[in-house]
């Protein structure tokens, strides 16, 4: 039978996040501090590669790119995430991990090195696609390490606060990069032309360089795992397929347990609209703001920063409040509160399509964004058996990925080519209102079902 649903237990999950006493406990350990420097150094450098790769097809005046295009590079950004992260772990559990993570920031710092090229020179088809396309699935691998790394150097009781703690610091870094980069043109450091973009995507390299050099020199071999004992013995091979099987079960086993499948589905129909909502601002910001002015990209690109810090702030305020709006109010209804807040936010600040409204906009809505993000990763921790918790975390990481790309393809079909379009918004509105109903609708049906009895367990 699956575990009985219990919202104390998952708030009770919250409210460990941000233990403060642990946190400071984490934070007094020299390896865990080493190995969330390495994380800091490397998500940095990921903000300036990006913001390379976005500005030399975006803010480009020389180049501009159509939706579809900016829609598929977003693609190679976001899905190699989504398939390659079941069966990353086949080889983490077999090599030296201080090696792999050092060895996939030096490779990372070694492949930028083409990309700088192909933007140098204006080239942005298929050998620049699969210059990206190496440079970020490296990254999903170097992730999937630090988090099999991490209970080398934390406690096991520990390891939620460490997670957020380390996960919120790297999404800030990651900001940071993205930010500079934009500050730099806004302040005419850089120029908004290919060469310009090249810079800053060559600044990575130096981080990623620093981040795999820390890695080597900061851990003794085997210090971050896996021990000689714990090294599968089965072939490579032999364990792509039973990843392959274990994710069908997995399937199963979420199937048989309605709240961490609901919780599921509706990280999908979030992802879809944000993917939407993500083109549209990005469009926005690049096309129709300030279009025609004198410096309208540089401020394009410094607007656009801001609304990056702005997303960044709303998840952290995201991490402070949700702990206590979900013992106030309950996970799920606060998630209902969330989603009825997001389409009344989009109506009532974005169709103005005035800039500084969607800088508030993009707070709120990543404050909104990352609290779903805590509840629902508590609530499938708190429903799934521990020995599917990873195949399940899997699933979410596909579906919070891939369904983003599908929105944002549906943008790029369907929008104008500077982004403005009332009946969009209102439609992802309507969108949102529709998620909100359809999970308080969820709520009210579990709790009017009667209670398991001996009889029926």
């Amino acid at each position: 039978m699956p575990p009985p649903t219990s919202s104390p237990a998952v708030t009770a999950d919250l409210e460990r996040k941000v233990d403060g006493h642990y946190l400071r406990a984490i934070l007094g350990g020299r390896d865990f501090r080493r190995l969330l420097t390495v994380r800091l150094f490397s998500q940095l450098s990921d903000g300036w590669f990006q913001a390379g790769l976005a500005g030399s097809l975006l803010f480009n005046p020389a180049k501009q790119s159509s939706a579809l295009a900016v829609a598929s590079g977003f693609a190679v950004l976001l899905l190699p995430y989504s398939m390659l992260g079941p069966f990353i772990g086949v080889f983490l559990d077999r090599w030296d991990r201080r090696i792999a993570l050092a060895l996939a920031n030096l490779i990372r710092a070694v492949l930028v090195i083409p990309a700088v090229a192909l933007i140098w020179i204006g080239d942005q088809g298929p050998r620049f696609a699969l210059a990206a396309l190496l440079v970020i699935a490296i990254n999903r691998f170097f992730l999937a390490g630090l988090s099999a790394s991490l209970p080398k150097v934390v406690e096991d009781s520990r390891l939620v606060t460490a997670n957020a703690l380390s996960s919120t610091a790297g999404t800030i870094c990651y900001s940071i990069g993205l930010f500079s980069s934009a500050a730099l043109v806004a302040a005419s450091l850089v120029h908004t032309t290919q060469h310009g973009y090249a810079g800053i995507t060559a600044i990575a390299a130096i981080g990623y360089l620093a981040s795999g050099l820390l890695t080597y020199t900061s851990f003794r071999p085997g210090r971050l795992g896996p021990e000689d004992d714990e090294r599968p013995t089965i072939g490579v091979w032999t364990a792509v397929v039973d990843v392959a099987r274990g994710m069908v079960r997995g399937l199963r086993h979420l199937a048989e347990r309605p709240p961490a499948a609901r919780a599921m589905v509706l990280t999908g129909g979030h992802r879809f609209l944000y993917g939407y909502l993500t083109l549209a601002v990005l469009l926005l910001y690049s096309r129709y703001f300030g279009h025609g002015t004198a410096n309208h990209t540089e401020q394009s690109l410094w607007s656009l920063g801001q609304v990056v810090i702005a997303g960044a702030a709303g998840a952290g305020i995201a991490a402070l409040i949700t702990p206590a709006a979900s013992r106030r109010f309950g996970p799920q209804r606060w998630i209902t509160l969330l989603l009825a807040g997001i389409a009344v936010a989009i109506v009532a600040l974005g169709l103005p399509f005035i800039a500084p409204l969607l800088l508030i906009a993009a707070a709120l809505m990543n404050v909104a964004s990352q609290s779903m993000k805590i509840i629902v990763d508590a609530t499938l921790q708190h429903e799934c058996e521990d020995d599917y918790r990873g195949r399940i975390f899997s699933l979410n990481d596909t579906v919070f990925n891939g369904v983003m790309v599908l929105g944002l393809f549906l943008a790029a079909l369907t929008l104008p080519p500077d982004g403005r379009s009332a009946v969009a918004l209102i439609g992802i509105a309507i969108g949102y209102a529709l998620l909100a109903a359809w999970f308080a609708g969820a709520l009210r049906r579990r709790r009017a079902e009667p209670a398991p009895t001996e009889e029926t367990t």
